[in-house]
């Protein structure tokens, strides 16, 4: 029997990648305009090389733009496609964030640490860019942005969970922290 891999995944994490392909895809049509990107990116940082961290990224974005566009009905305006790609670009920025991160944190922390550092990064850009667009951040007040870290966190915590549980078994291995390239 033939195994299927694709390059930038590889064969070992083909089935992790796309259990959380699908993890994304059902977040994006349970939270809309709040899918969990940096929870997403965090863990994808955790769990693969940096090629396939990104690529994984990208995926879970295209996943959740497709859904977005095509399921949930958005708009199809400049603005909205605009936004569309800025939250690419800022969920790659998030990814690449984790990543680092996790490098210099140790131990158990390391996980949190690529979280919170990777939830930073989303939201600090998404204000700068709301702020320079329209000048309305409003919607970013300490209730909302804490409902946004909380979707996230748990989206993470559930998915570090299943990475964990996956490697026991042998299911799907997501790469080790220790063993993704620089």
């Amino acid at each position: 029997m033939t195994r299927l891999s694709l390059p930038v995944f590889g064969e070992r994490n083909l089935s992790w990648s796309a259990s959380l392909i699908l993890a994304g895809a059902f977040f994006s049509l349970a939270f809309a305009c709040a899918a969990p990107l940096a929870g997403f990116a965090a863990i994808a940082a955790l769990t693969s090389t940096r090629r396939g961290a990104l690529a994984l990224t990208a995926a879970i974005w295209l996943a959740n733009q497709l859904l977005g566009f095509t399921i949930l009905h958005y708009p199809t305006n400049f603005e909205t496609l605009a936004w569309g790609g800025a939250l690419g670009v800022v969920a790659l920025l998030c990814c690449e964030t984790a990543r680092i991160v996790a490098r210099f944190a140790s131990g158990a922390g390391a996980p949190i640490a690529a979280l919170i550092a990777s939830f930073l990064v989303y939201e600090g850009m998404l204000f700068s860019i709301t702020s320079a667009v329209s000048g309305d951040v409003s919607h970013y007040a300490l209730a909302s942005v804490a409902r946004i870290f909380t979707i996230n966190a748990l989206a993470f915590l559930g998915l570090w969970a299943w990475s964990l549980l996956c490697s026991a078994i042998g299911a799907a291995r997501p790469a080790a922290l220790s063993s993704r390239h620089a």
